[in-house]
């Protein structure tokens, strides 16, 4: 089950290097949503991208992220 989701918008470099360090610290697959798609999430997110959100328990981590704060994101309960 994918509980990860990147929440990202189209020709953004700071999304492009989010991905880069997902890769980096061997994220979990984890699904990609556009803000731009949705009034209500580009409302909530379109200052903030790139957002990863853990759909377990709703926390959510703010760029500027590195490899060792997504770790330590994804091994939280």
């Amino acid at each position: 089950m994918v509980y990860l989701v990147l929440y990202q918008r189209d020709y953004c470099h700071l999304c492009d290097q989010a991905l880069e360090v997902l890769a980096q610290a061997r994220a979990p697959d984890f699904d990609s949503v556009w803000v731009d798609d949705s009034t209500e999430l580009a409302e909530r997110y379109g200052t903030r991208v790139p957002v990863l959100r853990d759909l377990r328990d709703g926390r959510e981590l703010d760029w500027p992220f590195d490899e060792t704060t997504v770790r330590d994101f994804i091994e939280q309960p």
